[in-house]
């Protein structure tokens, strides 16, 4: 099939999306391709339409676990066969996902990135026949990248094993980060292929207020349709969430601390359009494809242009007029000041926290190297006296040094084992008449339910037996308090996998040159997202732009600064002269304003000035 074919077969659409089929045919063609599409430019099917059209397995590394998830149960959907290796599966579950990908006909394996460097792994690797090596959310493989992870460099190792194109894809990159993409990857030619990121159709707004939640209220009734509003902390979504649902508009709230169950079900109900209003943290959002979201509020300021631009991007992805409404005041500014402060504690404390944690889990010396801890902060800090904030912070360096890997908010899905014999277990006397069709799905769906604790599919098992979930899970319940199963309920966990033995003190490796690179780059994001706010000449878009490494772009005409007429991009006295030089001096307004959007009187004005100084062919002093 052509790539066309497969596009219509598999997704039933007829066809691609801007840059789509021109990376995909790059990719069949054998080349290491670096695609960069803003957020909803459909990056997946950039690499899944080739890995469907080639033999083999595709790799996939994302450190996305539910993006991961989602991927993988809508290619289960579209009857392609994929798996997925995460944080929180136990040893024999990531060896039978091994076994599977290599011998049991998949046609996709998505890895987190920490599970690349683990024995298992590189046990099956060499009879997986690899056809292409996806690298999802690429920037986190550059030190320049705004989301650094180490296990990523292990990519660069992999392709020394394996004779496999690469497809990198990320929403966000600098001309500087994707350079350091390929380097990292070890691209054969340089190659990157990328969609301008204009969002004509998107309004960015950016107002100082020290009435947010009026403001919300305001955005909510004035601008019709579904929309996102994005906060920094678990208890502001649930307050900002209650405070709009008092005002009669359909709200709620996500947060990593919420269960699976009650994401999917939150998820799905602001999907479907039955809750109007998401009220969340960042940990929303990725791998929705929603079109017709029509704002995104930050009532908190971000400390990245590039979340920024990711999370503002889910507005309006089918076209139409929306708004991205960035809500900000003095008090943001001294927040972002205090937190990139906090940030980087000092090299002294990061090792001392280094030490607190193998002691918090009694590992010795040179002791538990692989060993993944279920880890809970609050716990951590009480039991040593710390704050949460600099030690959490600490943890998550210590992660980027890559002497352990991070999965924040990990999902651990519910286990069961039956305890009985499969030949007693029907002489068993149980006391609701529920139970034995719930053992009986168990053996039917789940084979090695009998030897060890399986994870299971708690809709799937409550759909076959006729009970909701809630049922479900009294039921297993009963049936491990009656000794007939094993019952690990699903778990909600950070999880932290030990790269190497724990080291004595002074042997930790934290390097003060790197400490000061990722200090200096940090902050120049936080500047550059105070630098956007406090901005009153250039239009937004154009600012945004800029900063991506597109240098010429157009007024938007839409943006608070384009609506208020004040729009002065700072060279544009030079795009001026360029564009009517290569007009050969004559041009009409209407070619003027084509080219130079429909806030007139900023560029007017330049030109008039321009006249005057007899700058412009054809005109006189």
């Amino acid at each position: 099939m052509s790539p066309q074919e497969t596009l219509k077969t598999y997704w039933g659409y007829d066809s691609f999306r801007p840059m789509q089929e021109e990376i995909i045919q790059n990719a069949l063609d054998g080349r290491d391709v670096l695609a960069i599409l803003p957020t909803g430019g459909g990056k997946s099917v950039c690499f899944q339409v080739p890995a469907l059209m080639k033999d083999g397995i595709a790799l996939v590394v994302t450190p996305l676990i539910a993006l991961m998830k989602d991927q993988v149960q809508n290619l289960k959907s579209r009857g392609i066969r994929a798996i997925a290796i995460h944080a929180g599966m136990n040893r024999r579950e990531v060896d039978l996902a091994l076994n599977n990908a290599a011998y049991g006909d998949y046609k996709f394996l998505y890895l987190s990135p920490e599970r690349l460097k683990t024995r298992a792994f590189h046990a099956y690797l060499s009879v997986l026949n690899v056809s292409y090596i996806v690298v999802d959310e690429a920037h986190c493989i550059s030190q320049w990248g705004y989301d650094f992870r180490p296990d990523y460099l292990e990519i660069g190792k992999i392709r020394k094993q394996v004779d496999a194109p690469v497809i990198a894809l990320t929403a966000t990159a600098t001309p500087l980060v994707a350079s350091d993409i390929m380097e990292h990857l070890a691209f054969k030619e340089k190659l990157i292929l990328k969609s301008g990121f204009e969002r004509p159709n998107l309004s960015y707004i950016v107002r100082k207020t020290q009435d947010k939640a009026g403001q919300i209220r305001s955005i909510c009734n004035g601008v019709p349709g579904t929309g996102i509003v994005y906060v920094r902390s678990r208890s502001r979504a649930e307050e900002l969430s209650a405070q709009l649902r008092s005002a009669g508009i359909s709200a709620s709230f996500y947060h990593a601390g919420l269960g699976a169950h009650t994401r999917a079900e939150r998820q799905e109900d602001w999907k479907s359009g039955k809750t109007r209003v998401m009220v969340c943290t960042n940990a929303f959002g990725m791998g929705i494809d929603k079109p017709d979201v029509r704002f995104v509020v930050h009532a908190d300021l971000p400390d990245s242009p590039e979340a920024y631009f990711q999370e503002a991007g889910r507005a309006g992805r089918d076209g139409k007029p929306s708004y991205a409404v960035l809500l900000w005041n003095g008090t943001d500014i001294t927040r972002l000041k205090q937190i990139e402060q906090v940030s980087f504690p000092s090299l002294e404390y990061i090792e001392d926290i280094y030490q607190k944690l193998h002691i918090y889990y009694e590992i010795p010396y040179e002791g538990g190297e692989g060993r993944m801890l279920k880890f809970d902060i609050r716990e951590f800090c009480k039991r040593f006296g710390l704050q949460q904030a600099p030690a959490w912070y600490a943890i998550k360096y210590i992660g980027r040094e890559g002497h352990w890997s991070l999965a924040e908010d990990a999902d651990i899905d519910t286990r069961v084992k039956i305890d009985v014999d499969r030949t007693a277990l029907y002489g068993v006397d149980l006391p609701d008449p529920r139970m034995p069709d719930v053992l009986d799905a168990l053996m039917r769906m789940y084979t090695g339910i009998f030897s060890y604790a399986t994870p299971i599919e708690e809709d799937a098992v409550a759909g076959r037996v006729g009970v909701p979930v809630s049922a479900l899970r009294q039921l297993l319940y009963g049936l491990s308090v009656n000794h007939v199963i094993r019952y690990i309920p699903a778990d909600h966990a950070t999880i932290i996998c030990l790269a190497h033995g724990r080291l004595m003190p002074g042997n930790l490796q934290l390097s003060p040159q790197r400490y000061k690179l990722l200090r200096s780059t940090f902050h120049e994001r936080v500047q550059t997202m105070m630098d956007y706010v406090e901005e009153e000449d250039e239009c937004r878009s154009q600012f945004l732009l800029r900063y991506f490494g597109q240098m010429e772009s157009a007024l938007c005409g839409k943006c608070d600064i384009c609506r208020a007429g004040a729009a002065k991009p700072k060279d544009l006295r030079e795009k001026l002269a360029a564009w009517i030089e290569g007009m050969g001096g004559k041009y009409t307004l209407m070619e003027l304003r084509s080219a130079f959007g429909t806030a007139e009187d900023s560029y007017l004005e330049v030109l008039r000035d321009m006249i005057d100084k007899g700058e412009v062919p054809g005109y006189g002093k």
